[in-house]
């Protein structure tokens, strides 16, 4: 598959990430040298998907302590205070995807790790922890998604006909995706579904980006407008509903990509389970439900100057919230690496992600 990030070179290198903003039309990779790049990409989503995002940041915060000159001091303190900084930084980026914090997280706790140990680390021995940690959270993620793609497929092996919405495929994550590695892994086992694809306004991420990596992989899909989902549905021609999450709380409230929760009203009324596939670094247990996720407002210009073309009057009052917030409720289960949660209840969460 293609990689949608990439590290080029030992601690010293770069990173490389696919602009998405460009595809279907034209697949290039955006080179980043510094945190400035990386929190740009993020921002305007030429890197997107919450597991993406958190890889991109961590490789951010080796970019931008290896670009810092070697103190004239041992100087470990501000060495530290500059990593937690930079990590601030990148996660301001983006509020919803717990992802980007939870990387960034273990970013500081690498720091913080080595501080403990030598007291006065160096800059470029710092680096080469944050280089290995930075590269273990992509790692992580790509086993992750591996996983989630072979619990998915086995409950998913009489289904033959899902719709998905928004992209949560390899361009997402480190390698096969959350809700598509459920469809590629059926692909790799013989089972091949029909996917029906939701464009996902305002940014088309399901026309540009899921249908893409669909037709790359073979595997037949549909494109439909979003306000088509309910006939599709009627029409029997859908059997379960397959979407990734941004963040999700600890009663199993999950925010996904802006028109989930209307996916999710429809499929209870016509009696279709809503799956999601989501790594347990989404998981954000410290809040209780999903009235307590953040939710980005983005830019009017999405909505009324797609990609530059106007579509509405100037100056007309826009409402952009990024994400909304599917009860848990109305969720079948939620496919993670460590197996399926369902019901979906805050006791069964605890139980699959081994809370005590």
């Amino acid at each position: 598959m293609i990689e949608t990030i990439r590290w080029s070179g030992d601690w010293t290198g770069h990173l490389e990430l696919i602009d998405q903003t460009l595809l279907p039309g034209r697949l290039e990779y955006l080179a980043c040298r510094d945190a400035a790049t990386v929190w740009n990409a993020i921002q305007r989503l030429q890197v997107r998907g919450a597991p993406a995002i958190g890889i991109a940041a961590a490789y951010g915060v080796v970019l931008e302590i290896a670009r810092g000159q070697p103190p004239t001091a041992p100087g470990a303190a501000d060495l530290q205070r500059e990593v937690h900084n930079v990590c601030d930084y990148l996660e301001a980026s983006r509020p919803t995807a717990v992802n980007l914090a939870w990387a960034l997280a273990r970013m500081r706790r690498a720091a913080d790790d080595l501080h403990a140990e030598t007291k006065a680390p160096r800059r470029d021995d710092l680096c080469r922890r944050l280089w290995r940690e930075a590269r273990a959270i992509h790692e992580d993620d790509r086993a992750m998604c591996r996983a989630i793609g072979m619990h998915g497929a086995a409950l998913l092996e009489n289904v033959d006909r899902v719709l998905t919405h928004c992209n949560a495929g390899g361009l997402a994550t480190a390698e096969y995706g959350t809700a598509l590695s459920v469809i590629f892994t059926a692909q790799d086992q013989g089972h091949l579904m029909h996917v029906y694809v939701d464009e996902t306004r305002p940014l088309w991420q399901g026309a540009r980006l899921t249908a893409w990596e669909l037709h790359q992989r073979g595997i037949p899909a549909t494109l439909i407008c979003d306000s088509m989902a309910a006939l599709v549905m009627r029409q029997g021609q859908v059997q379960a509903v397959l979407t990734g999450a941004d963040r999700i709380a600890a009663n199993g409230d999950a925010a996904n990509k802006i028109g989930t929760y209307g996916l999710a009203v429809l499929a209870a009324a016509h009696a279709i389970p809503l799956y999601i596939a989501a790594p347990s670094s989404t998981f954000d247990l410290s809040i209780a439900d999903g009235s307590q996720i953040p939710i980005e407002q983005r830019a009017a210009e999405e909505i009324t100057r797609p990609f530059g073309q106007l579509v509405a009057p100037d100056g007309v009052a826009v409402y952009n919230p990024a994400f909304d917030v599917t009860p848990a409720r109305y969720i079948r289960a939620i496919i993670t690496e460590r197996g399926p949660i369902e019901p979906v209840t805050s006791a069964r969460i605890a139980d699959v992600l081994g809370v005590i």
